[in-house]
């Protein structure tokens, strides 16, 4: 058997200490961490063990969730954890802490962070259309958290999708909002779907890209909201012409959501063989599944709680 150190002592690169050092001047808190592990050679699990010798015990994945911003050392025993880690990585006392600023409030969901990605990058699949939604008002896009979803595909007996039902619960982090962009892709090109938007709430400007199967539409409130209040926004989705047999509904959660779910309802005289819902993120190599069964009335259903940045999704089989 052999045995290997942790980290091999390397000299470290003149602009790599500098990005640390200017990480640890002005942050943001979990991008200076991030350097600070890369910086120090040792992996997510060597330093668990190290911080549960100093009786600080932090697990590896509240380690992952504060390097990436997600969450942040907040409660006593965190920070405790934190001042440990600070020891560990060999930095400063309070050089991390410093950069965490006042507790955030609690019992509300936060605006997404500045790097997440935009509705461009998370629609671009087949082509760039971020030219094309230039037409269209998405600045108040960030200002919108998103407290709840609960989108609902249709699948008639002929194994082809008739319409898509979505519902949501909307609040505003900023006075001024006074819309909601919808964007809806087919699995293939073709017409995109008419929009049926419910009151109060009316349609704007609507961005159809036939080539691209994909339709972007203006949702507007009745009047601009006030911070902190909440809207519902109520719309379907119906298809122009007969699709061919569809075998996934999938959405792209691009900001951090509370509740997103998912129905598929089957007519009764044609059901799927078998159904899974499935969940994959950037740094997945291969999806997270999980089965699902059928009810009593034909549907099946999926729901992902806190969910971050991710494609969410269900999937079935047709019997022969």
């Amino acid at each position: 058997m052999t045995s290997r150190p942790e980290a091999a002592a390397s000299p470290h690169l003149p602009a790599e200490q500098g990005r640390l050092s200017r990480l640890l001047r002005e942050g943001p808190f979990h991008e200076a961490l991030r350097a600070a592990i890369a910086d120090s050679g040792l992996s997510l699990d060597r330093i668990q063990y190290r911080l549960r010798r100093l009786g600080t015990p932090v697990a590896p994945a509240t380690l992952s969730s504060w390097q990436s911003g997600r969450y942040r050392p907040e409660r006593k025993q965190s920070l405790a954890a934190l001042a440990a880690l600070e020891d560990v990585l060999h930095l400063p006392p309070a050089a991390l802490s410093a950069l965490l600023g006042p507790p955030r409030p609690r019992g509300r969901w936060l605006p997404p962070p500045p790097d997440h990605p935009g509705l461009a990058e998370t629609w671009s699949g087949r082509r760039d259309i971020s030219s094309a939604l230039d037409a269209i008002d998405t600045r108040w896009d960030d200002t919108l958290t998103r407290l709840s979803c609960h989108n609902r595909l249709d699948i008639g007996p002929d194994r082809r999708p008739t319409a898509l039902t979505s519902r949501r619960l909307l609040r505003a982090e900023a006075d001024g909002a006074d819309r909601w962009i919808a964007l809806y892709r087919l699995d293939s090109p073709g017409p995109p779907p008419r929009v049926r938007l419910a009151p109060p709430c009316r349609l704007g400007s609507v961005l159809e890209i036939p080539e691209d199967g994909l339709v972007v539409a203006e949702m507007l409130f009745d009047r601009p909201l006030a911070r902190g209040e909440t809207v519902i926004v109520d719309y379907t989705l119906e298809h122009r012409e007969p699709r061919p047999y569809s075998e996934c509904l999938e959405t792209a959660i691009h900001v951090p959501m509370r509740e997103h779910l998912l129905e598929v309802r089957f007519a009764p005289q044609t059901l799927p063989a078998a159904c899974h819902s499935f969940r994959t993120t950037a740094l997945d190599t291969r999806p997270r599944t999980h089965p699902l069964r059928l009810d009593t009335s034909g549907s099946v259903h999926a729901v992902a709680l806190a969910a971050g940045p991710c494609r969410f999704g269900i999937r079935w089989e047709w019997a022969s």
